[in-house]
């Protein structure tokens, strides 16, 4: 299963709260996710959907769920 990921740099290093037109439709970026992304600028955010109310066919809305600080790292090998 594939997971989007986003991160600071995709979403133009933005400074402020608040909801965002992008490429998919809309992102809300929290205070937060800003702080996160202030203190490990390289963090990637898993890209998560919100179900338009019935009805609705407003374009997509998005948030940002967990988080990985380290994206592309490789794992230490460690054994036992």
């Amino acid at each position: 299963m594939a997971v989007d990921k986003i991160t600071w740099d995709r979403v133009g290093r933005v400074t402020e709260p608040g909801r965002y037109m992008y490429t998919f439709g809309w992102l809300t970026i929290t205070a937060s996710d800003i702080a996160i992304w202030q203190q490990y600028p390289h963090a990637a955010f898993t890209l998560l959907a919100q179900r338009p109310p019935p009805g609705e066919t407003v374009g997509r809305e998005f948030y940002l769920g967990t988080f990985d600080i380290a994206p592309g790292a490789r794992l230490p090998l460690t054994t036992h």
